[in-house]
């Protein structure tokens, strides 16, 4: 490891002399110019951010004027040079450091302005492999790191807003920048490239189809920070990946108080769940509470399916999360306007319904431009002490080829579509969980419970509280039934056909009590715990 020298220290304003630009995104790039530019700095550049410079007319040296080598191999070495790197690692008050700056004419640069090759939005716009790593960055990222290691003399900046606030430092201080802001600007800047190796390294790992590298980054973008976590005593904030994936990630929030932290989580879980139902089998909506569903259900209408999913437990439903699958129109805004709501997640919405929502202006309402792919790849992550927890995301989806039978009695059409749906609510409730469910709408949820009896038990109870019959309803458990009780509890509630997964030691028992009281039950051969 190596020592720290005995440098002087750093200087707290530090003139800007030389800057060196160099940026894919060239945003704001000449009117920041023009204002370096006034202050008497010298910029130097390169290939596309020098011609778009000098355009406008500013005085502008090529890289190569610096360096005395041309750009080549594609611009793939141009700042990759002594005269560069020393400019940003030389210590100025370090009399060995001036003393070799001065030996091999290296001047010093004062501020490195760089954004770099746009890595992560070739590859989400589906770019090929050759076109992908043509795309990643070397010069920029060794500017950047070089500037930031040395920001006791060298102001970095990686954003456009970066830039903006040195140029407002440099007005307060006469062309120089205050060390305060030169640390900060290295913190940022070596995050950026934390992120942008992370996005690599994860591309690459997806690409060669590792599941599990050696080493797995997440990087993340600041999208706010919030006033608490899950309690008050907590403190929280928000950051976007790269994934492309519609949600309240990168939704549009058209009104609304700030999103919570708890708002967030129920949020993406109302939407991933609302998500399993295809628009084009027609209108859906799901009423989360706590990250659970509350009620769920499809309609001929997108009221009918918000009335059908609020009658499962309109009493959950208070200060809760809704989510559709469509358009938000007029009619349903109308009937969710009737409820105390935290959020309502969809699609896109209409003017009208947008309108109607105005007059509550707390109510969060975000829309997302689309719905995710429950089928899509990606991963899930959670904490743990000292480490996380990585898994792909859950993507089981079944249909009437995938039921085995295993009762006596085989299910009816009706039934069959009936067990579908539940099974499908239930992968997005909470372990254990067992859900009632009949002509696309759920009658009776049973969520977290630490015995699969009382979630059953739990279910019935809710549906008998809101006046729903479950007589001929599909009960779904989203593992298997260790024992008959659970079975029991629900056949005795007025189930008539039963799904899960299957594979219990118990099994034999649980069909045996099956067939005593006729149900029809099948077998996914999948479980979907959702703790």
């Amino acid at each position: 490891m190596p020592a720290a020298p005995d440098f002087p220290a750093a200087p707290d304003l530090n003139p800007i002399r030389r800057a060196l630009i160099s940026v894919s995104d060239k945003t704001g790039l000449v009117e920041a110019a023009k204002v370096l530019v006034d202050h008497g700095v010298e910029l130097v550049s390169t290939g596309g951010t020098r011609a778009a410079i000098a355009a406008a007319g500013l005085p502008v040296k090529d890289i190569s004027e610096l360096t005395s080598f041309p750009e080549m191999m594609d611009g793939r070495v141009k700042t990759l040079h002594p005269i560069v790197h020393g400019g940003l690692l030389g210590v100025r008050d370090a009399p060995e450091h001036a003393k070799a700056m001065a030996d091999h004419g290296i001047g010093g640069i004062d501020l490195v302005y760089v954004n770099l090759y746009p890595f992560e939005k070739t590859v989400a716009g589906g770019a090929d492999y050759a076109t992908a790593v043509e795309n990643i960055d070397i010069g920029g990222p060794a500017m950047i790191r070089s500037a930031a290691k040395n920001h006791g003399y060298v102001a970095v900046c990686t954003e456009p807003s970066d830039v903006a606030e040195v140029l407002e430092a440099m007005a307060a201080n006469g062309g120089a920048t205050p060390l305060a802001l030169r640390k900060s600007l290295a913190a940022r800047a070596y995050a950026r490239t934390a992120a942008y190796d992370a996005a690599i390294s994860g591309w690459f790992a997806s690409e060669l189809g590792v599941e599990a590298p050696a080493r797995r980054s997440i990087a993340g973008e600041l999208v706010q920070t919030m006033r608490y976590g899950e309690n008050p005593h907590q403190k929280a904030a928000f950051y976007r990946t790269s994934e492309a994936r519609p949600g309240v990630a990168t939704a549009r929030q058209l009104q609304g108080k700030e999103l919570s932290y708890n708002n967030i989580n129920d949020t993406d879980a109302a939407f991933e769940l609302i998500a399993e139902f295809d628009p084009a089998n027609g209108p859906a909506c799901a009423i989360i509470k706590h990250a659970n569903p509350c009620g769920v259900a499809v309609g001929a209408t997108m009221k009918d399916a918000y009335d059908r999913a609020l009658a499962c437990d309109p009493t959950s439903a208070f200060g809760g999360i809704v989510a559709l699958n469509q358009k938000l129109d007029a009619a349903t805004a109308v009937e969710i306007l009737k409820l105390l709501t935290e959020v309502v997640i969809a699609p896109s919405i209409d003017p009208e319904a947008a309108a109607l929502f105005a007059k509550k202006k707390n109510v969060r309402l975000l829309e997302t431009g689309g719905l995710p792919d429950p089928l899509s790849p990606g991963f899930t992550y959670k904490s743990v002490a000292g480490g996380f927890l990585m898994q792909s995301r859950d993507d089981a989806r079944l249909t009437a080829a995938d039921l085995k039978v295993v009762t006596e009695r085989a299910p009816t059409e009706e039934e069959i579509a009936d067990m579908l749906f539940a099974f499908t609510v239930a992968k997005h409730v909470k372990s254990n969980a067992v859900v009632y469910g009949k002509a696309g709408q759920t009658l009776g949820i049973g969520a977290g419970q630490m015995n699969r009896k009382d979630s059953a038990r739990i279910a019935a109870l809710r549906a008998a509280d809101f006046g729903l019959d479950l007589t001929g309803s599909a009960c779904a458990s989203e593992a298997f039934f260790p024992f008959p009780d659970g079975l029991i509890q629900a056949a005795d509630a007025g189930c008539t056909a039963v799904i899960q997964p299957g594979g219990s030691m118990g099994d034999k028992a649980v069909i045996d009590a099956a067939n005593a009281r006729g149900l029809a039950m099948v077998f996914t051969g999948v479980r979907v715990f959702r703790h």
